[in-house]
């Protein structure tokens, strides 16, 4: 017997689409997941790191709004991606001169969706920048299909790098 889950996607938007999953194979249980999700920072780090979500929650925290599709003015609340890349020893700040500049991430969803920020963008010192990892939106958990974590990059005029599912920032510098 085929089971049908259903999916809200869209921003801001109330657009519900259903699909069949395929049924299981005679014996096979579902497995439930047991390991909370967790974002992982990698490549040009000092301290490669695993935070989970409650060790995000006790990170400085930001707001940020921006206006959803349908115009209205939402609030994310989370931690500065730069604050991330602080923890796990990226050059920033003083640091992020010379070959360093040459330098970007790429943050990756669980669906395999991929985004590229300069690091420069992302270290408040250099632009100002208040791009973050958001976990709450108007102050409740982030909606399922955008999270449980999201960049959220208020100053983008386009929300394309406002990547949804966040698993994964990994620092990749250009020239050594």
């Amino acid at each position: 017997m085929t089971t049908r889950r259903e999916v809200l996607i869209g921003l801001g938007s109330a657009i519900v689409a259903t699909w069949a999953i395929a049924p299981r194979a005679a014996g096979q249980q579902a497995t439930a997941q047991t390991t909370p999700p967790t974002l992982k920072v990698t490549g040009d780090v000092r301290t490669p790191l695993t935070l989970s979500p409650d060790e995000l929650k006790a990170m400085p925290r930001a707001k940020v709004a921006v206006k959803d599709e349908g115009g209205r003015l939402v609030s994310y609340e989370g931690v500065l991606v730069g604050e991330i890349l602080k923890r796990a020893g990226a050059a920033l700040g003083g640091e992020l001169r010379g070959n360093a500049v040459a330098t970007y991430v790429v943050a990756s969803a669980s669906d395999g969706y991929q985004v590229v920020f300069s690091l420069a963008e992302l270290d408040p010192a250099f632009t100002g920048s208040q791009i973050i990892v958001a976990d709450t939106i108007d102050g409740k958990p982030l909606f399922a299909y955008q999270g449980p974590l999201r960049i959220v990059a208020p100053k983008d005029n386009r929300p394309a790098r406002s990547i949804r599912m966040l698993e994964r920032l990994d620092v990749v510098r250009v020239k050594k």
